[in-house]
C-alpha cells in the first residue's frame, strides 16, 4: 500500500461525516478536511477505495462496484457509531456520494469537483473501445503540491484505460439516479477545474431530486478542491453547511 493509503477514523460527536476519495486518490488527499471537520466535533471516516493506493495493476482488476462497496462498508460503519450521518466525496467520490444517497439516508450530503462532464483536454475521444483497452496505461503526471501532506502527492504514476471506461460508466449511472437522490446538497466546483467541466455543477443542480440544493463556484480553484490554496474557504463552507 502507497503510504497515505490507509483508512483513517477521528473519533468526535455523534455526527458523522464520511470523506470519499477521487478516482486513483488515497485518503491522505482528505486528511487536512478530515482534521478540519474533526475540530469541529465530528467524527470522521475515510476509506480506501477498492484498487486504490496499490499500483495500477490492482486498480484495473476493480470495477465500479467494487470502489461503491468500499463506501458501503465506510458508510455501515460510520452508521454502527453516529447518530447522524454526513457524507463528502471529492471528484469521483461526489459521484459515489451521490450513488450512496440514492440509496441509504443520509442527513447531507456535499460534491467536490464531481466530473460528470470531463475536460476535452484530457483526451477521452481517443479513448479505444473497452473490449481493446487490455493492460494497457496512459502516464499520469506527478503532483507537486505544497502545504499538503506528502503522501497526498503520492498517486499513481499509470491510470488503466480499463479504470477509465468504470468511471465513465459510473458516470453515467449516476446521472441517471439524480433525480431519486432527495438529501439535501451542497455542490462545489472549482472555477479553473481543467479536469472536471465546471458546467458538471450545474448538471447536478438541474437534476438533482433534492429540494434543499446549493452551488458553490470556488474562484481561482482548480479540480482538488480540498488541497488547493483556497481550501479554507472550501471547509468553511462544508462545515457551515453541514451545522446549518
Amino acid at each position: 500500500m502507497i503510504d497515505g493509503g490507509q483508512p483513517f477514523l477521528m473519533k468526535g460527536g455523534s455526527s458523522g461525516v464520511l470523506l470519499i476519495h477521487g478516482f486513483t486518490g488515497l485518503p491522505a488527499e482528505l486528511f487536512l478536511l478530515g482534521d478540519f471537520l474533526n475540530q469541529q466535533n465530528f467524527t470522521v471516516l475515510c476509506m480506501r477505495l477498492a484498487g486504490h493506493a496499490t499500483d495500477e495493476n490492482n486498480l484495473m482488476r476493480t470495477t465500479r462496484d467494487d470502489w461503491f462497496n468500499s463506501v458501503l462498508d465506510g458508510f455501515f460503519i460510520l452508521r454502527g457509531v453516529c447518530d447522524k450521518i454526513f457524507v463528502v466525496g471529492h471528484s469521483m467520490g461526489g459521484l459515489l456520494t451521490l450513488k450512496l444517497a440514492a440509496e441509504q439516508k443520509i442527513s447531507k450530503i456535499v460534491t467536490l469537483a464531481a466530473p460528470i462532464f470531463i475536460d476535452d483536454g484530457l483526451g477521452l475521444k481517443n479513448l479505444p473501445p473497452k473490449e481493446f483497452c487490455g493492460n494497457a496505461c496512459i502516464v499520469q503526471p506527478r503532483r507537486k503540491l505544497n502545504d499538503v501532506p506528502q503522501a497526498a502527492n503520492d498517486v499513481y504514476k499509470k491510470t488503466p484505460l480499463v479504470s477509465v471506461h468504470e468511471l465513465l460508466a459510473l458516470i453515467n449511472d449516476v446521472k441517471n439516479l439524480l433525480p431519486t437522490v432527495k438529501a439535501p446538497i451542497l455542490i462545489m466546483h472549482g472555477e479553473e477545474d481543467h479536469t472536471a467541466q465546471p458546467r458538471s455543477a450545474r448538471f447536478i443542480m438541474d437534476n438533482v431530486g433534492s429540494e434543499q440544493k446549493f452551488i458553490t463556484t470556488v474562484a481561482n480553484s482548480g479540480h482538488l478542491l480540498p488541497l488547493d490554496e483556497n481550501r479554507d474557504f472550501v471547509f468553511e463552507e462544508i462545515a457551515n453547511f453541514l451545522r446549518s
